[in-house]
């Protein structure tokens, strides 16, 4: 017996922006870039039309300390979180005092004490809950924060584990850094948080979701360049290859397929795939590289369009379409729940419908 997603809840900050507003703030804020008139055509091929961001554009053209970026990341971040948190726990029919873990996943923010001891006593869960933060994966977070909370849960079958991702990408802009990275990054990423309530089946009658089976972790020899933050004066640097399609069609895709092999399953086995849509070329990569299905890529493709690529979050807003907006897959059917993220590496979560 494997413990169930019992719900998944989103939260998104208040400002937000069409990707023709971006552009135009880029075009005038990396003037002195060569080759903009190039370069800037990313936005159009990311697939995104809208996204959520922390702070009104303004902001982000004045000069913003780590200091004060990272305050108002933890400010933002708590709420958010906040606001998913209950609305998951109350679509999961589940109380805070019955919750028993806390696993919370970010990496575009540092806080000490993390954002889960504020989260537990704002919600009201036990103060003897569980507390796993987890700080680094990116992206990639997704997947391995919903394995870590599905591991208590199985191990603690008395109690229910909430797991949170939340990320605010935007925060993270340093403003005087003219490069290519941080260009197609501006293009990409956006804000938001997703929260998720895991408990053994026993517990609920009502369950929406899959169950999770286990997880898998690959890591790629040598590719710490591939993305990644650099620590300088005004914050976090955004380190981006992009080599990340390729990698996704090539060696990365391997690894891949050796970590669904664990699970004595190949791609061909899977019914629903839950991806990550770290940009319209990476979905399309999945596509060609590992023969993912149309209406899989339907549902990454609808959240990269409104949401942007919010990092650790992205895949559960993902997951929240084909749970709630999309038909059911068939029960019993295999899922694969998958992000990449920095190392580089891919975090997979293998689910049963």
């Amino acid at each position: 017996m494997h413990p169930r997603i019992l719900s998944v809840a989103t939260a998104n900050p208040p400002h937000r922006v069409s990707q023709s507003e971006v552009r135009d703030l880029v075009r005038i804020m990396f003037d002195r870039l060569s080759g903009l008139d190039r370069l800037i055509a990313v936005f159009e091929n990311t697939g995104i039309e809208s996204r959520y961001i922390s702070a009104p554009l303004a902001w982000f053209t004045e000069p913003q300390s780590f200091a004060n970026k990272n305050r108002q990341w933890f400010e933002t971040a708590l709420s958010l979180c906040e606001s998913a948190s209950r609305t998951a726990l109350q679509k999961a029919g589940v109380a805070p005092e019955q919750v028993g873990a806390v696993v919370l996943v970010t990496t575009t923010g540092i806080a000490t004490p993390g954002l889960e001891a504020h989260l537990i006593q704002r919600l009201g869960i036990p103060l003897s809950a569980v507390r796993l933060p987890i700080w680094g994966l990116g992206c990639a977070g997704g997947p391995a924060g919903l394995t870590r909370a599905a591991e208590i849960a199985q191990n603690r079958p008395g109690q229910y584990a909430l797991m949170v991702a939340v990320e605010l990408c935007s925060l993270t802009f340093v403003r005087g850094d003219l490069s290519k990275s941080n260009l197609v990054a501006t293009s990409l990423f956006a804000d938001g948080a997703a929260a998720v309530v895991l408990g053994m089946p026993t517990f609920s009658s009502s369950a929406d979701g899959p169950s999770v089976l286990g997880g898998f972790s690959r890591l790629l020899p040598n590719s710490y360049e591939v993305m990644g933050w650099d620590v300088v004066p005004d914050g976090l640097q955004v380190r981006f290859a992009q080599s990340i399609p390729a990698l996704v069609e090539g060696e990365l895709g391997d690894l891949i397929r050796d970590g669904l092999a664990s699970y004595g399953i190949s791609a061909s086995d899977v019914h629903t795939w839950t991806l990550h849509p770290g940009g319209a070329r990476v979905l399309a990569a999945y596509r060609d590289g590992m023969g993912v299905d149309k209406e899989s890529l339907e549902a990454s493709y609808c959240v990269l369009k409104k949401f942007g690529n919010m990092s650790s979050p992205t895949v559960l807003f993902v997951l929240a379409r084909q749970m709630y907006q999309l038909e059911k897959p068939d029960p019993g059917s295999v899922g694969v729940l998958l992000a990449l993220g920095p190392g580089f590496a891919a975090e997979g979560a293998v689910l049963q419908w």
